[in-house]
C-alpha cells in the first residue's frame, strides 16, 4: 500500500486535485467585483467492506488509503493493522470507493452491526442506529511517555506551516502526528476533522511508527469521536487549537488521555491528565 503524493489527484479515478480556482462576485457595499480564488473539493467515499458498504463520508480525495486504515482500525472494524489486506479505489457514480479486504469473521461481525454512516463534514455519526454505536466504553490507555509544554509548542507552530491546502483555502482541517520533541513527522488535511485523524493514524501505522512515542495534534475543536478514535489507537495525548466539548474531556479523563485544547502561541489549557505534562523547558 504505497503513499498517494501528497497533492495529487486520486489515480485513475478522474478526479483532479483536491482544491479548484472558482470564479466568485465580491460584493463590498454598494460595488461589485469579479475575481476568482482556491476552494476546497469533497467527494463522498464509500468504505466496503465483504462486499457491503458499511460508511460514506464526505472527504478531501487525497491520502485515502491511509484514511482507510486510519479508520479501520480507530472504529474497530478490525483488530491490527495485518488484518486489512487489501485496498482498492474505484469510481463509483459521483464518488469513490474503497474497497477494503478484511477476514471474513471481521466482514460478518460488521454486517451484524448493521449500521450505515452517512457522514457530512463535519459529522461522522449520522445515520448510527444505536447510542452504544455512537458512544463506545472508553479503551484505557496505559502510555507512561510525559511530555515537555515546549514540544506542545513546537508541534502547534510547526503545524502552521504545513497545511498547503488550508493556506489556499482556509477551509480545511488538518491532524498531524508529532514525536516527543514536537517535531512533525506526519501532516495530513481533510475537509473533515474525523477524516484528517484517521488519515494520521493510518499513516503513522503504514509506517511503522509506534504510537506510544508520540502525540496527536488537531487543528478543529477536541470533540469526543477523536478522543474515542485516539484511545482505541492506544494514543496517550492529543491536542487541539480550539476547545473541547464536556463529552470529550469525560472520556479523556476515563480513558487516561491527556486532552489539550486551546493550544496556540506558547499557551494552552490541559483538561483531563495533566502529569504527563512537564514544565516548560528554558530556551
Amino acid at each position: 500500500m504505497a503513499n498517494e503524493p501528497s497533492l495529487g489527484a486520486v489515480p485513475g479515478l478522474g478526479y483532479g486535485p483536491p482544491l479548484r480556482t472558482r470564479d466568485f462576485t465580491r460584493l463590498e457595499g454598494n460595488a461589485a467585483a469579479v475575481g476568482s480564488v482556491a476552494v476546497a473539493e469533497e467527494v463522498p467515499v464509500a468504505f466496503v467492506y465483504g462486499g457491503r458498504s458499511h460508511a460514506v463520508m464526505m472527504c478531501t480525495p487525497m491520502n485515502l488509503e491511509d484514511l482507510a486504515v486510519g479508520f479501520s482500525l480507530s472504529e474497530e472494524i478490525v483488530a491490527a493493522p495485518s488484518d486489512i489486506t487489501g485496498i482498492v479505489q474505484s469510481r463509483h457514480s459521483r464518488g469513490i470507493e474503497l474497497v477494503i479486504d478484511i477476514p471474513a469473521d471481521d466482514a460478518a461481525r460488521l454486517s451484524e452491526r448493521a449500521r450505515s454512516l452517512t457522514g457530512r463534514t463535519g459529522c461522522g455519526l449520522c445515520g448510527v442506529e444505536a447510542i452504544d454505536d455512537a458512544i463506545r466504553a472508553p479503551r484505557a490507555v496505559g502510555t507512561s511517555t510525559r511530555y515537555h509544554a515546549s514540544a506542545l509548542y513546537r508541534a502547534a507552530a510547526a503545524l502552521n506551516e504545513r497545511q498547503p491546502l488550508n493556506a489556499e483555502t482556509h477551509a480545511i482541517h488538518a491532524a498531524a502526528w508529532a514525536l516527543p520533541d514536537g517535531e512533525l513527522l506526519l501532516v495530513r488535511e481533510d475537509v473533515g476533522r474525523h477524516n484528517a485523524l484517521d488519515k494520521v493514524l493510518g499513516a503513522i501505522v503504514r509506517a511503522g511508527v509506534h504510537r506510544t512515542d508520540g502525540f496527536a495534534v488537531v487543528t478543529s475543536r477536541a470533540s469526543f469521536e477523536l478522543v474515542q478514535k485516539a484511545a482505541v489507537m492506544g494514543i496517550g495525548l492529543l491536542a487541539a487549537v480550539s476547545r473541547p466539548t464536556g463529552l470529550a474531556v469525560d472520556l479523556a479523563e476515563r480513558s487516561g488521555i491527556t486532552l489539550v485544547g486551546l493550544l496556540r502561541g506558547e499557551s494552552a489549557n490541559v483538561y483531563s491528565h495533566p502529569s504527563r505534562i512537564l514544565n516548560p523547558i528554558e530556551r
